[in-house]
């Protein structure tokens, strides 16, 4: 007879699932923890590198500005967090695949892996274009247009806030082909249809453009250009790898 203050083998097998949740969480707030004590020296030429593509725009003799007390002590600090996030991504997401692994059929496990490693990639990718490529261009218009008499001299922390938000929109967009590969292999849509309605979606990557960068029409087609791109890369990824036949499926998820 069982111990009625004992929990069944569900509820057992729910405590279980915790207790690695918590392990993977803590592995990973461990690793982020660990590589920004290494940073945190170097906190203030890591806000430097950031603000680079900034600096090197600037007239002769402008420079950032600090408008609040305790600005440059937090603003490198979180640039040093933002950059141990960024190195320590590989591992977190590991983590995240070992957790989710065991509970996944042979062919989800195909699939999967191949698109959390391409979609880090393809984040990084972004997050790289947007500083190499389009910083320079958009701080270069933004200090020519500036009127006569206007000196150009930015707050450290609202910069920090665009360039995130650049990253997030730039890394977010060259997601396109993963988005598009998932959705086809889902059965959401079809090739056919993603064919369909490109030049909506041209539209469409115009107005994201509009809405994330300043209103100059070289700004707005960096971003605009690689999502058509991207999505037109993510059309011939998917058709190249279609679902399977249900049978076929089924044959290789008891393997």
């Amino acid at each position: 007879m069982s111990d009625p203050l004992q929990g069944g083998p569900e509820e057992e097998g729910f405590l279980t699932h915790l207790i690695e949740l918590r392990s993977r969480l803590i592995r990973a707030l461990a690793a982020v923890g660990v590589i920004l004590l290494g940073m945190l020296p170097f906190s203030n030429k890591l806000y430097t590198l950031l603000a680079l593509p900034l600096l090197r725009s600037l007239p002769a003799g402008a420079h950032m500005i600090a408008t609040e007390v305790t600005t440059p002590f937090f603003v490198p600090m979180k640039v040093a967090m933002m950059a141990s996030l960024m190195v320590a991504l590989p591992y977190v997401l590991w983590q995240v695949w070992a957790f989710v692994a065991p509970g996944l059929y042979a062919h989800e496990k195909r699939m999967v892996l191949p698109l959390v490693v391409s979609s880090t990639v393809l984040f990084y990718c972004g997050m790289a274009f947007a500083y190499f490529l389009v910083f320079p261009v958009v701080f270069g218009f933004i200090t020519q247009v500036a009127p006569e008499g206007v000196a150009v001299m930015t707050d450290i922390d609202k910069y920090l806030g665009f360039v995130l938000t650049m990253f997030l929109a730039f890394g977010v967009t060259f997601e396109v082909p993963v988005a598009v590969v998932v959705l086809v292999r889902l059965g959401v849509v079809t090739v056919e249809t993603l064919r369909s309605i490109r030049r909506y979606v041209i539209v469409g990557a115009f107005v994201v453009g509009a809405i994330f960068t300043p209103p100059d029409v070289v700004s707005q087609s960096m971003l605009a250009l690689p999502l058509w791109l991207l999505y037109e890369v993510g059309i011939i990824a998917a058709a190249r790898w279609k679902p399977a036949p249900a049978a076929e499926v089924g044959e290789v998820a008891r393997r």
